[in-house]
């Protein structure tokens, strides 16, 4: 059996779906394995180490597709190339199934085998293929950094001869993976925190950190059954601005994270509230590739609103590619070996498996996956 990775040709994405290690270890499980040429070059993984690592290299993009028995990338493929895909072929990456109709369609109707690793359910024993996580790790650390480059101060408190510097006010909104570790990074870096979360089940977590968790009375509110956030209704989310104006005027440094899995992320922080901060503050808005958490954010741009800074980055964890590259990869690595039948030599789709049952969208011509096919009823 074949896997191929072909080289990423999304704008701005550096990330690789497998590095040299993994692809020595999954040569030793017996698996051939084939990448485009290139393909790691912007994650400094080059050519010799894929090859000395036993991976057979090829410039020929449009073979590597059409020959393969497992593609494995990071973001979704273009609708043109899913019919150079061979039927039967399992093809892995990020897919966001709930808004690409047509590219879901096109693969549904080719007979490609298409796992989304953003439906990997948040099990324990996903866990180890859980990329959403292992990615929004990586972008809770980038906010902070370029959070920290973009303000005109010092994040820790500082005692000098000539006075005392005092401590940054970090204020993060959303205590998720994502904002638990931008919270554990202003810590580190010396920075006073507090932050927010509409589930009030998640405050222990941010006071084991060391930050104050800000109390907002929302009402029920809750999350998901796989631990996401519910979506707030309009006079919740009024609430919640209500709430947060207070401490984002008072804040140097406002971080984001709001995002509702497959819908546009709500708007939390608006105009009046950006206004509210003092000159000289920054704000990152995580969420601005799926409609942004603060008005006036634009992807891939600084904004700047009377004197604060909104920066929004669309693919954050491209910003540490290379430790990116190496989470992602291993997140493949142990879906592909926790269904690989050593003795057969084939990879086990048991629809009935629990993580395959919430993450497999297309299967032999039709869509299976029920979330997927409910949402087109």
């Amino acid at each position: 059996m074949q896997i191929a990775v072909p080289a990423e040709k999304w704008a701005n994405e550096r990330r690789v779906a497998l590095i040299p290690d993994s692809v020595k270890k999954l040569t030793r499980l017996g698996l051939d394995v084939k990448v485009e040429s290139g393909l790691g070059k912007d994650a400094r993984f080059t050519d010799e180490a894929y090859s000395e690592s036993g991976a057979a290299i090829t410039t020929d993009r449009d073979e590597l597709l059409g020959e393969s028995d497992i593609i494995l990338r990071v973001r979704k493929p273009e609708t043109k190339e899913v019919h150079k895909i061979k039927r039967g072929t399992i093809h892995v990456s990020y897919l966001d199934p709930y808004n690409e109709v047509e590219l879901v369609d096109t693969l549904a109707k080719q007979g490609i085998t298409a796992i989304s690793m953003e439906m990997i359910p948040r099990i324990t024993r996903a866990q180890k293929m859980d990329a959403l996580s292992s990615q929004a790790n990586l972008a809770g650390y980038v906010m902070v950094i370029q959070a920290a480059q973009q303000l005109d101060r010092i994040l820790p408190m500082m005692m000098t001869p000539a006075g005392t510097l005092s401590p940054a006010r970090v204020f993060v909104i959303g205590a998720g993976v994502a904002g638990l570790q931008a919270i554990a990074t202003a810590k580190r870096l010396g920075a006073r925190v507090s932050a927010f979360d509409t589930r009030p089940v998640v405050a222990e977590q941010v006071h084991s950190l060391g930050a104050r968790f800000v109390e907002i009375d929302l009402g029920e509110t809750g999350e998901t059954k796989d631990g996401y956030a519910r979506e707030l209704t309009p006079e919740q989310l009024e609430m919640q601005r209500l709430g947060m104006k207070e401490v984002i005027s008072q804040s140097d440094i406002v971080i984001t994270t709001a995002q509702v899995f497959g819908r546009p992320a709500p708007r939390i922080v608006t105009t009046d509230m950006v206004n509210s901060m003092a000159a000289g503050g920054v704000i990152v808005d995580m969420a601005v590739e799926t409609g942004g958490n603060v008005e006036g954010s634009l992807p891939d741009e600084t904004v700047d609103v009377n004197g604060i800074s909104i920066v929004g980055i669309s693919n954050l964890p491209a910003g540490v590619a290379r430790d990116a590259s190496q989470m992602y990869s291993s997140n493949l690595f142990n879906l592909i070996t926790e269904y690989w039948d050593e003795e057969s030599k084939s990879f086990n789709m048991d629809l009935e498996d629990d993580i395959l049952r919430g993450c497999v969208i297309t299967h032999n011509g039709d869509i299976v996956n029920e979330t997927i096919r409910n949402i087109r009823n």
